[in-house]
């Protein structure tokens, strides 16, 4: 595993994951592959990146606490591809 940034306040020391944002009844639901733990949902697009920025943060800051790992960054990588299969 690559060291992670030591300074997480730093720009340079950002850290870029992944989300995946739901339609979720009236609101936007948001999954962060690398953080299978984290469930949250936002009033629209902008409140659901937010709330994800938190959660993300929160769940570093719990994990570099106690000593766990913290997933590796996946934002560069990340595509979203569409399978479609018959109905």
């Amino acid at each position: 595993m690559a060291a992670l940034p030591s300074n997480p306040g730093l720009m340079a020391d950002l850290l870029r994951y992944a989300v995946l944002l739901e339609p979720d009844d009236d609101l936007v639901r948001v999954v962060v592959p690398a953080f299978p733990e984290i469930q949250t949902y936002g009033t629209d697009r902008d409140d659901a990146l937010r709330m994800a920025e938190d959660a993300i943060r929160l769940s570093v800051e719990y994990r570099r606490e106690r000593g766990l790992e913290v997933p590796e960054p996946d934002a560069d990588g990340a595509r979203l591809e569409i399978v479609s299969v018959a109905a």
